[in-house]
């Protein structure tokens, strides 16, 4: 009975509690734990945390910039982020980086807006990181992080009932690393390069040119300083194999974008 509980009861458990979720843009499908209202209520508390540690930007230039283009993504992406409270603040900061947070909640790097060159730069790294919050990648990695501890858990214990308790230890640090290489550490660069394919259709939907994003990755690339990680152990793609992904995708949301600047253009909206 207790085999059965431990190896069959609690991970079919799981499975039943983690809903599926259904990604608006590219369609996949995966297991999501953490209801929706809770990742709204924990991305409004971490950003209310981070505007109390990070120096808020006052510069006009850049928040109007900033404003500007996330209200247009904003635009773009509609309902994907249900009941968002669109918020985008510039933090004064020499970091390459942008975030955003469920709740419509994103953050710009002042740092990063002096690398971005253009607008439709920007659209694309902005679009990258909204894509993390509709694709609800953080809530995804939660959830397989639980079943993937659930199932090192289970065979520990199916190992110390079979080899000994000394066995024990030995079988989770073997666990751990194969799991890491050959499970969560692929799932997270397959997480990144969706993101960025989400990026490039908000972009492009919003009226960007999707293409800037590889000019963008190009200048970052540049501007990385240390030593770099191999692919195996990143949970982002290589640089190279990023830009290469992009220089191919980028092409397919072209006609999106062509389309939405025709329309802006005929409306008259700047």
């Amino acid at each position: 009975m207790k085999t059965f509980l431990r190896c069959v009861f609690i991970p079919a458990f799981l499975t039943v509690l983690a809903g599926c979720y259904t990604n608006p843009v590219t369609g996949r499908q995966y297991a999501v734990l953490v209801p929706q209202e809770t990742e709204r209520a924990l991305g409004e508390q971490s950003f209310s945390e981070v505007k109390k540690t990070e120096k808020v930007s006052s510069n006009p230039i850049l928040n109007a910039r900033v404003n500007t283009v996330g209200k247009r993504i904003a635009t773009a992406i509609g309902t994907d982020i249900p009941n968002a409270q669109w918020e985008f603040v510039v933090f004064e900061s020499k970091e390459l980086n942008a975030f955003a947070l469920p709740g419509g909640k994103v953050g710009v790097y002042s740092g990063l807006l002096d690398l971005a060159e253009s607008d439709s730069e920007l659209a694309i790294v902005m679009g990258h990181e909204i894509g993390h919050v509709v694709a609800r990648h953080g809530s995804k990695r939660m959830t397989e992080g639980i079943a993937t501890a659930a199932v090192g858990l289970v065979g520990a214990e199916v190992v110390s009932d079979k080899y000994g308790a000394d066995k024990k230890d030995l079988f989770l640090l073997a666990y751990g690393g194969v799991s890491a290489l050959g499970y969560v550490l692929p799932h997270s660069r397959d997480d990144e390069s969706e993101a960025d394919q989400m990026g490039l259709y908000y972009a492009a939907k919003a009226g960007y040119d999707p293409r800037a994003a590889v000019t963008f990755w190009e200048r970052m690339t540049a501007a990385k300083e240390g030593p770099k990680l191999p692919a195996i152990l990143s949970t982002h793609p290589s640089d190279a194999q990023r830009i290469a992904n992009l220089r191919a995708t980028a092409p397919n949301f072209v006609p999106l974008y062509e389309q939405a600047a025709k329309a802006r253009e005929a409306a008259g909206t700047p």
